[in-house]
């Protein structure tokens, strides 16, 4: 008679690691594991459920379609049981742990690093581990459970996450000295038609704010001529300050460039945008979070 064992966190942490690997040795090594402890691991699971996780050629592996399916459902899984062990820590107060924030990066790079600090001097034990992404890398890291808060400052809509200001700041749109819309004349529509544009990316909340500003104009980001995209603000502030056409910015952003003269405003008015905390509707949430939270609703405003 076949025992059935039942499949452990130890297994699926195994699984997860040579999985995004593609490495038994390196995942050994990453889990402190022998090489052998991890290959029985991998062995045992296949073998307890009939099924092929990797394909093995030479000294090489790779998911099979089944192992690729079946590591979104670790992922999953394990992210639970940090959940679940956040939870316990939490019940001793917030002495010590981490909590894993994701922001988009005009957020991460000019807001939240003063938040940071306060709350450490509040939890000297904790550490915040952050990462960084566009607006919708940010809401996708929350619904999977990988971050277990957000922050973001472009438009969110999704149903499953809590979506809440807690600050605002002023958006520009940006030249370089010696372009025509740097003497301050009234823009119309007509002029921004015309101009050369540089963007973010798709998915970037500075380019969804600025789109939302064409629309209350009437237009869309097809009606310009949009000669660069780039994958941050920085990229985006340096080309402009080179010559390289029109941007919509944070004043956060290119606050220092317009003091020092490399990039002046357009005669242009865009509306504050918001800074919002994104959290899980149904996942537990960490004091940790609940804290962080709390402190950027009672810092004072952040609109240069």
């Amino acid at each position: 008679m076949n025992y059935h064992y039942p499949m452990t966190l130890e297994q699926l942490r195994i699984f997860a690691a040579v999985a995004e690997r593609q490495h038994v040795t390196r995942a050994a090594a990453a889990l402190n594991l022998t090489q052998a402890a991890v290959s029985a691991s991998i062995a045992a699971l296949e073998s307890q459920h009939g099924i092929k996780l990797f394909d093995r050629v030479g000294r090489n592996i790779a998911l099979t379609e089944t192992g690729r399916l079946f590591l979104e459902e670790a992922r999953a899984v394990l992210a639970r049981a940090v959940a679940a062990e956040t939870a316990l820590r939490d019940y001793a107060g917030l002495k010590r742990g981490r909590l894993r924030v994701h922001a988009s990066q005009t957020i991460a790079s000019y807001y939240l690093p003063r938040l940071v600090v306060e709350f450490r001097r509040r939890h000297p034990g904790f550490i915040i581990e952050l990462a960084i992404g566009n607006t919708a890398q940010v809401a996708q890291a929350v619904m999977a459970g990988t971050a277990e808060l957000g922050f973001v400052e472009g438009p969110l809509t999704a149903p499953d996450l809590l979506v809440e200001p807690v600050a605002e700041e002023r958006m520009a749109v940006v030249v370089a000295p010696g372009h025509g819309w740097a003497k301050g004349r009234a823009l119309t529509n007509t002029h921004l038609r015309q101009a050369e544009w540089v963007f973010r990316e798709e998915g970037s909340g500075t380019r969804e704010a600025f789109l939302g500003a064409l629309a209350a104009r009437g237009m869309e980001a097809e009606d310009l001529n949009i000669t660069l995209t780039l994958p941050s603000n920085e990229a985006v502030r340096e080309a402009v300050t080179e010559g390289a056409g029109a941007a919509c910015l944070s004043t956060l952003v290119c606050a220092r460039a317009l003091k020092a003269g490399a990039l002046k405003r357009a005669n242009i008015s865009l509306s504050p945008r918001p800074f919002q905390a994104v959290r899980h509707k149904e996942r537990y949430e960490p004091k940790a979070a609940t804290s962080l939270l709390e402190l950027a609703r009672t810092m004072p405003p952040f609109i240069p």
